[in-house]
């Protein structure tokens, strides 16, 4: 199947980008994977998305983008992308399908790294949460714990400080790996309590919620319950990327798409936007503004190539 733009993903970034590549006038198809939606589905309500005076759950905001994608005539295909072939501007898709392009945007996001532990599945949305910023609000007033020793466990940890009158900071080692900045910062807050080295063991709580974490020791095996409201889940996120590989897109360390300013990667007619590039941000109408980026820049080029 042939296409002027190609878009991997379909979260806010893909479905923004959209937009603007079918108001160039442009066939735009959009390979959305199994999942259309992307980490916002597990979000029940999204108080910071500009335009909304009400909350709105992750699923209806999704959906209203895809229905207002559909409705400029977006193409939207469930297939999975599993190899992209840039020197014959192809994307080969898990089920065989083939689709040829003048221009591609990638903007399949990334996916939290979870603790997989016991209660953690059973609590996402009921009190485990791996965005602070998106969440802390409804935690105001109960007390929380966030994992992690990076610089997001702590900004996390400072951020809900705002709303809770105890946070419990946990990592497995003695030592971090934040900013002493971020590390002095934490100390210096009487709210935030450290409990170090400890891992999560075990997640407990009812159908209202979670209630308890039950934390061990790595070196002695020692255990401890906390009563907490809330757990985020602050040790990293993983782009979904790997379908990338003999590409010739060039990747990061952490195996983020490199972008310049405009949406750019390296290779010409090649354009990526969102969690699954090197931003500093995981916000929902951050990736859409970049996948804004990537739409306007794709359409120009697919325009000088018709």
């Amino acid at each position: 199947m042939k296409t002027d733009i190609l878009i991997i993903g379909c979260g806010p970034s893909a479905l923004s980008a959209a937009l603007y590549t079918l108001r160039a006038g442009l066939k735009t198809t959009i390979l959305s994977g199994s999942a259309p939606g992307g980490q916002l589905l597990q979000t029940n309500d999204i108080e910071n998305y500009a335009g909304f005076v009400n909350p709105i759950s992750g699923f209806e905001l999704m959906d209203n983008m895809q229905k207002q994608a559909k409705r400029l005539g977006a193409e939207i295909i469930t297939e999975t992308a599993a190899k992209v072939d840039t020197k014959n501007k192809k994307v080969l898709c898990q089920n065989g399908s083939e689709y040829e392009y003048l221009s591609l945007i990638i903007a399949t996001g990334a996916s939290a790294r979870w603790l997989n532990i016991a209660g953690e599945d059973k609590f996402k949305g009921k009190g485990v949460s791996a965005c602070a910023t998106c969440d802390g609000f409804f935690f105001k007033g109960k007390e929380v714990c966030v994992v992690g020793g990076g610089n997001t466990a702590f900004e996390d940890a400072l951020f809900l400080t705002n709303f809770c009158p105890k946070v419990y900071l946990v990592h497995r080692r003695d030592g971090f790996r934040a900013d002493a900045k971020n590390i002095a910062a934490a100390k210096a807050n009487p709210k935030i309590q450290m409990i170090i080295p400890a891992v999560v063991d075990t997640l407990e709580g009812s159908e209202n919620g979670l209630e308890a974490v039950i934390l061990k020791n790595p070196q002695t095996g020692e255990k401890q319950t906390i009563k907490v409201q809330g757990v985020f889940v602050a040790i990293g996120s993983v782009p979904q990327t790997a379908f990338l590989k003999d590409s010739g897109v060039l990747l990061n360390e952490a195996g983020q798409v490199l972008v310049n300013e405009r949406a750019q990667t390296n290779i010409e007619g090649v354009f990526a936007s969102g969690d699954c590039t090197n931003t500093l941000y995981r916000q929902a109408i951050v990736a859409a503004g970049t996948g804004a980026n990537a739409g306007i820049e794709a359409a120009a080029h697919a325009n000088l190539l018709k």
